[in-house]
């Protein structure tokens, strides 16, 4: 399939043949794809939670409220962010780019661009990333709101804008997971009604993870598995150009 018939076969399907299995290193191979997606910095916080074990996913079936998207799933993708990791991931960064830096920059620039780097990635990312009971994010947000005022400048500072960073990015990895998936002509559906608690518990999650998106797996069960046509909104209602 081109990109444009990958696009119209992925649809959201919430009921699955339950005895026709996944090929589980194509799905791997999935979301090792889904690493490629655009995010924030390239921090890449984010993880995810591959569930093959039966018991397992009928227990996640349970935390998602026995929707048959979840208990009729072959398999399971837990998408997590990770905003506990920035510091080690900064590092990660650093050490890659010195690097690449001096690998593919003229060597004139290689100093001034690490050092940039450095200053980025060890300061500005744990600055914006820290958390401190909401009180560094109002911090944030009244400094960048006043510079604000006399030059542009970034202003959505806010811990809880911080973590719709997270949730973008996490979500942009999911979507390419699923188009992935829709390649390979497998169907899954993005599902945002579960108990996270629960399924933080289930998963042995540290308390500054949150899940992002469950994303269930398998083979339509014919009409069942979706639900008739495609409604989309009028495109000229979306569409602007200026």
């Amino acid at each position: 399939m081109n990109l444009e018939e990958v696009l119209n076969f992925r649809r959201s399907v919430r009921r699955y043949i339950t005895d026709k299995d996944l090929d589980t290193e194509k799905v791997k191979h999935c979301l090792e794809l889904a690493t490629l997606a655009p995010n924030s910095s390239n921090m890449q916080l984010w993880e995810f939670y591959h569930i093959t074990d039966r018991e397992l996913i009928n227990k996640m079936a349970h935390a998602s409220l026995s929707q048959p998207a979840v208990s009729t799933a072959n398999q399971v993708v837990v998408f997590v962010t990770r905003q506990d990791l920035h510091r080690r991931r900064s590092k990660q960064i650093i050490e890659f780019e010195r690097e690449n830096i001096t690998r593919n920059s003229p060597a004139e620039s290689h100093s001034r661009r690490i050092k940039a780097r450095e200053v980025y990635y060890n300061y500005m990312i744990p600055f914006l990333y820290a958390r401190f009971f909401g009180l560094l994010g109002l911090f944030r947000k009244l400094l960048t709101v006043s510079v604000s005022l006399f030059r542009p400048m970034f202003i959505n500072s806010s811990e809880a804008d911080q973590r719709a960073v997270l949730h973008k990015s996490c979500a942009l990895a999911a979507q390419t997971f699923m188009i992935a998936m829709a390649n390979e002509g497998y169907d899954t559906c993005p599902v945002e009604g579960f108990d996270s608690r629960r399924v933080k518990k289930l998963l042995k999650l540290p308390a500054a993870a949150e899940i992002n998106m469950i994303v269930s797996c398998g083979y339509r069960d014919g009409n069942k598995g979706i639900w008739g046509e495609r409604f989309r909104v009028p495109f000229e209602e979306v569409y602007k150009q200026l």
